[in-house]
């Protein structure tokens, strides 16, 4: 509970200088998503109650501030955003055959695989709606492309997942589209709209590309913690035959033995607790969770370089313990 309580002081302390927008958004947000249909409606309702800490409208508002003023376009931006991401998670519940969501059931727990589908679709499709009917569509290029990467990476991560022949550079494909695309996004958005300086909204964009890559990697840590406080079980990753940077780095230096090993764990005994607790103390053992760890304050920093570029501001210093946050949170 401590904890919880910790955390919640530090969002809201990002969420300083953007209260009243953030505030307004909620109103907007389900604005965007109301329908005429009222099994749809109920759908969307149940979404905007069991809603969570709302991060990346955060980096849009935020990345707006920093570089200019929020307007009815930023609003916009970050209803568009939140769309896909909530129909993701939509549809990632499906494909996980996973029934909570946030500690509350998830939708196709409540009204089965079909509806889900079919809410995810109608969120994607007002995301889009959203842009073409403002003729925005500067921010219409940049949600098309997010939603290809992120489907480009799923799909690699299954075909990849098949062989677990992931190599690190693979690795790092799949979550920069899986995760870190959607983040850049945001950033790229914040700064569209606000401005058609097509290189500072690159300079954004890689700013959120870093800060994703970094998020991803702090939660591929979580599988070796116990004192992750996110639900996260220890292990679930190695279950489900993920294989994320401290498994591979430790699996590429370790020998042949171990290797082989560890291999046939993942392969048929990831479901052996026994098994899989061995291979979580030998990953941390031989140095993968200190690599990982490395490797994500390195994505901090470059984060953090750009971010140095602009003149101090309230939304910098959100900015700033946004970045903090990502590598520092337990949830």
């Amino acid at each position: 509970m401590q904890k919880s309580i910790i955390v919640a002081s530090i969002v809201e302390q990002i969420k300083q200088p953007i209260q009243g927008e953030m505030k307004l958004f909620e109103k907007k947000f389900y604005e965007s998503m109301q329908s005429k249909v009222p099994l749809l409606d109920k759908v969307t309702r149940f979404i905007v109650t069991t809603k969570g800490k709302q991060m990346r409208p955060m980096f849009v508002f935020l990345t707006a501030k920093l570089v200019g003023e929020v307007n009815d376009k930023t609003y916009r931006a970050a209803s568009m955003i939140e769309l896909i991401h909530t129909a993701t998670l939509v549809h990632d519940d499906v494909v996980d055959e996973s029934f909570k969501r946030r500690n509350f059931f998830s939708i196709n727990a409540l009204w089965k695989n079909k509806i889900a589908v079919l809410v995810g679709d109608y969120l994607l499709s007002k995301s889009v709606l959203l842009s073409t009917d403002h003729k925005d569509y500067d921010l219409l290029a940049v949600i098309s492309r997010t939603i290809r990467e992120m489907s480009e990476g799923e799909l690699l991560q299954l075909e990849k997942a098949r062989k677990l022949d992931i190599t690190e550079e693979v690795y790092y494909e799949i979550i920069r589209q899986k995760t870190a695309t959607l983040i850049a996004a945001c950033c790229e958005a914040g700064v569209l709209s606000n401005s058609a300086d097509e290189q500072l909204a690159e300079k954004m964009k890689r700013f959120g590309t870093y800060t994703g890559m970094a998020f991803q990697i702090k939660d591929d840590l979580f599988d070796y913690l116990s004192s992750n406080i996110i639900g996260k079980p220890v292990g679930i990753d190695i279950k489900e035959q993920k294989m994320t940077l401290p498994l591979i780095y430790t699996l590429k230096n370790t020998n042949e033995t171990d290797r082989k090993r560890y291999f046939e764990t993942i392969k048929r005994y990831n479901n052996h607790p026994k098994r899989v607790k061995e291979l979580i103390e030998y990953v941390k053992k031989f140095g993968g969770l200190d690599y990982a760890i490395g490797v994500m304050k390195e994505y901090q920093e470059k984060a953090k370089a750009i971010l140095n570029e602009f003149p101090d501001s309230e939304a910098k210093k959100s900015l700033h313990l946004m970045l903090d946050y990502v590598i520092e949170r337990k949830l």
